[in-house]
């Protein structure tokens, strides 16, 4: 008889034992935790805005405890082609981040992670496609990055809350967007053609500007020629005027000394050291010389 209490209160506690730890769970405090009663969704445990990390006590009917991240979770897209609104294809790299705000939600709209991947997919997709047909491929290409992420990013969240996901879009990123490899030669081929013909265009107008300026240079400096010419013939003009009549009234006052003068002048002018000169020695030309010789 004792044997067998004994028994008994072993079975005992050894299904307490088992009740117990099928009735406690701990959740971590980067997780949160849903309680499934046969599939079934019963309740939440530190979901995002309560802090109930720890130990937990759960009722022996709960057969599930499903666990979801509270932390940003990032989901990486693959590469894909993309028309852009001039029919460019382009090669576009995105991913977003986001994390599960209602884990109750997001259990029964896609069970878990790999099908949160599925859908966020499928979303991401039609957002990029949808943005990027409306704007050409330079745009996408070489600018206005910022712009175009913040409408994608829109669109993500738009149809994220319209099909009431449990999910909160953090961030959209895109970190590439080229051409593919195999148009991408002539696409740029062709850019530099549109560059060249606009350069060419530039330093035309260059040039034009250049000889217009040239001739102008030009013709201002003809005129200033011109009018420094008629300065100095006029200045040159008054000077022999002025020197002609220093030189009469000279004249006037003593002949014979001016004559003496000017022969004095021509003798300095045509006389140059070691200059032979033919001429007669009773030649007018030494008529001042003679006279010279005369009174030694």
């Amino acid at each position: 008889m004792g044997r067998l209490f004994s028994t008994v209160v072993v079975i005992i506690l050894v299904g307490g034992a088992i009740v117990l730890s099928q009735s406690v769970f701990t959740v971590d405090e980067r997780r949160s935790a849903l309680l499934l009663q046969f599939g079934n969704p019963v309740d939440v445990v530190n979901a995002i805005g309560n802090d109930e990390a720890g130990l937990h006590f759960k009722a022996p009917f709960i057969t599930q405890v499903t666990y979801f991240d509270r932390r940003n979770i990032e989901f990486d897209m693959l590469p894909e082609e993309i028309q852009a609104a001039d029919q460019e294809r382009l090669v576009v790299d995105a991913f977003l981040r986001y994390r599960i705000s209602n884990p109750l939600r997001f259990y029964q709209t896609v069970r878990n992670e790999q099908g949160a991947r599925g859908r966020l997919r499928s979303i991401m997709n039609d957002s990029l496609r949808g943005v990027i047909a409306s704007i050409p491929s330079h745009d996408v290409i070489s600018g206005q990055r910022s712009a175009l992420m913040d409408r994608v990013q829109t669109a993500v969240e738009t149809q994220v809350d319209a099909q009431d996901l449990g999910i909160e879009v953090i961030d959209v990123r895109i970190l590439r967007a080229d051409l593919p490899t195999t148009i991408a030669e002539r696409v740029f081929q062709r850019m530099r053609s549109e560059r060249e013909q606009e350069a060419a265009g530039i330093r035309a107008e260059g040039e034009q500007v250049a000889q217009e300026i040239r001739a102008e240079a030009d013709r201002d400096a003809t005129i200033i020629r011109a009018e420094a010419r008629a300065d100095a013939q006029r200045l040159r003009g008054e000077g022999d005027a002025r020197r002609n009549a220093i030189y009469a009234e000279a004249y006037n006052r003593d002949p014979e000394f001016f004559a003496f003068y000017r022969s004095m002048l021509a003798y300095e002018a045509a006389i140059q050291s070691g200059t032979p000169i033919v001429i007669p020695p009773d030649s007018e030309f030494f008529e001042y010389f003679g006279a010279e010789r005369g009174d030694q």
